[in-house]
C-alpha cells in the first residue's frame, strides 16, 4: 500500500491515508513523513504536536482557529476511536467562504485530515474514550486564538447526532457567529 492523498473539495483540505503494515505482531505506519508529502504538494513544518482524549461519545470541539502570526495549519488523526471532523473557510473574499466539508476519522480505517490556515476545525467524538493527535504549524497562542460556533445556520453544518446532546466547553457554547468572528481577508492574509 502507498501513500494517498485526496482532496476533499475546499482549497487545500486533504485526507491522507498513510501506508499501514501489518501481520501477527500488530502493524507499523509512517504517519508523518516530511518527503513523501512534500513529493504530493504537501509542504509543512510542524512545531507543536497535541492529544485529547474525549471520554463520551457527543463531545464536540470546536470550531477553533488562530489568527496570524500564529495562524495553523493541522494533520489530525484519531489513534483511539472515531470522529466527525470538519473544516470550514473562514477566508473572507475566498470563493468558497463558508462553506464546510467533513469527514469521519477514525483509528480503524487510519485515515487523516489536513485543514490548512484560514480554515476553522471542529471535531465531534462518534465513539466514547475517542483520542485525537494533531500536529501544528504554530504553537498555541491564548491571545490569537479564537472560536466560531458549531450551530452558525450561515454555515449550516449537518452533524450525524443531536446537537442538544453535545459536551462543549463554555467557549463553544458562547462562541460568536461567524459574521461577527474576527477572521482571515484572503487579500490582506494572503496577498490574492
Amino acid at each position: 500500500m502507498s501513500l494517498q492523498i485526496k482532496s476533499l473539495g475546499l482549497d487545500g483540505v486533504l485526507e491522507i491515508l498513510p501506508p499501514r503494515f501489518e501481520d501477527d505482531r500488530g502493524f507499523f505506519s509512517e504517519t508523518w513523513n516530511a518527503q513523501r508529502l512534500s513529493e504530493n504538494g504537501v509542504t509543512l513544518d510542524f512545531v507543536q504536536d497535541n492529544h485529547s482524549r474525549s471520554v463520551a461519545a457527543g463531545v464536540l470541539r470546536g470550531l477553533h482557529y488562530q489568527l496570524p502570526p500564529y495562524a495553523q495549519d493541522k494533520l489530525v488523526r484519531v489513534v483511539k476511536g472515531s470522529i466527525f471532523d470538519v473544516a470550514v473557510d473562514i477566508r473572507r473574499g475566498s470563493p468558497s467562504f463558508a462553506h464546510w466539508t467533513a469527514l469521519r476519522i477514525s483509528a480503524a480505517k487510519w485515515n487523516q485530515v489536513l485543514v490548512p490556515k484560514g480554515f476553522a476545525h471542529g471535531f465531534l467524538t462518534l465513539e466514547p474514550d475517542t483520542e485525537v493527535v494533531y500536529k501544528v504549524t504554530s504553537p498555541y497562542s491564548a491571545s490569537h486564538s479564537r472560536a466560531i460556533r458549531f450551530d452558525d445556520p450561515d454555515i449550516g453544518i449537518i452533524w450525524p447526532m443531536n446537537a442538544s446532546t453535545f459536551q462543549l466547553s463554555d467557549n463553544d457554547r458562547n462562541a460568536p457567529s461567524l459574521e461577527a468572528a474576527e477572521i482571515f481577508d484572503l487579500h490582506e492574509e494572503y496577498g490574492v
